[in-house]
């Protein structure tokens, strides 16, 4: 299919889409310039002739009824890549009854399902259906592991035993949404780095070893050309870490004051090249300069 082609189909789909959710209350367009840029596109009213270079982006909020009295609310947030359907698009799921990890493993499945299912076509609808019929279960399984979780007292606060820090390498980070998650999870999680959007993408968190691991779950879930942990530094904290001290010895390991969107002189065609010069530049003066030949092969300067 060709980018005309991709757009034609994702302008039919949203169309689609909104004539089963005719409410903002039910699906609520987040860019609707995008969504115009993408209109004119399809009907050839663009001097350029190339795709437009936002992509559309909406939620869709649903009240699931379940067996019980109450009703499930959630909401399915959706970004179109460029070449979507030829690829997934970004999806995620909010929803005030699942934890964390509930929240991973379902985007993990549902990610699972449509890879299997849906590539190459418009999806949106079949991923909807597919958590209407599937929540209630990672739900219930929420609320059994609360209620078996048996909460225990400690005097003091259980000391972290390794701090780590992990460099993540993107084939290129562009979305919106995604740059939001990645600043929002890390101040979340306690975590500092720094994150390089455009392409590549580049993306470094430091802390404890818990919250690192958490934010690497959230993170690989999402629709991603390429992602994956290029580098990990683990230390393992002294035992005169002591509780009181834990946080102390924390931030003797950081490299970063809290955690930062890095941007290098953005560059080319799309403004979505960064100076690496400058990144070298960056890593050398928090003392992390020998990651760059790890990223790209070569010595920097």
């Amino acid at each position: 299919m060709s980018h005309l082609e991709w757009a034609e189909s994702q302008l039919a789909e949203i169309e689609l889409l909104t004539s089963m959710f005719p409410t903002r209350e039910e699906l609520e367009l987040t860019d609707p310039l995008a969504l115009a840029e993408l209109r004119e596109y399809v009907e050839g009213r663009t001097s350029a002739g190339r795709p437009p270079p936002l992509r559309p982006q909406f939620l869709i909020k649903y009240k699931l009824d379940t067996a019980s009295t109450d009703k499930i609310d959630f909401i399915l947030s959706c970004a179109y890549p460029s070449e979507y359907p030829n690829v997934l698009p970004e999806i995620t799921v909010r929803c005030v009854g699942l934890s964390r990890a509930q929240q991973t493993q379902l985007h993990s499945a549902l990610n699972m399902y449509l890879t299997e299912n849906c590539q190459g076509e418009v999806c949106v609808l079949s991923a909807v259906d597919w958590v209407k019929d599937h929540l209630q279960l990672f739900v219930d399984r929420s609320s059994s592991a609360a209620a078996a979780a048996t909460p225990k007292k400690e005097s003091h606060p259980r000391p972290v035993e390794v701090f780590s820090r992990l460099w993540i390498y993107s084939h290129h980070i562009y979305n919106k949404t995604k740059r939001k998650n990645i600043l929002e999870w890390s101040k979340e999680l306690g975590l500092s780095g720094f994150s390089m959007p455009g392409k590549p993408g580049i993306v470094c968190v430091e802390g404890p070893q818990s919250a690192c691991e958490e934010f690497w779950a959230r993170v690989k879930v999402l629709t991603w050309k390429k992602i994956m942990i290029k580098h990990r530094e683990d230390f393992a904290l002294s035992p005169r870490c002591q509780d009181d001290q834990t946080m102390e010895c924390l931030q003797s390991l950081r490299k970063f004051t809290g955690f930062e969107e890095a941007m290098f002189d953005p560059h080319g065609n799309r403004g979505n090249h960064m100076d690496l010069g400058q990144l070298y530049q960056f890593l050398n003066e928090k003392g992390c300069c020998d990651v760059f030949q790890m990223y790209f092969g070569i010595e920097g300067r």
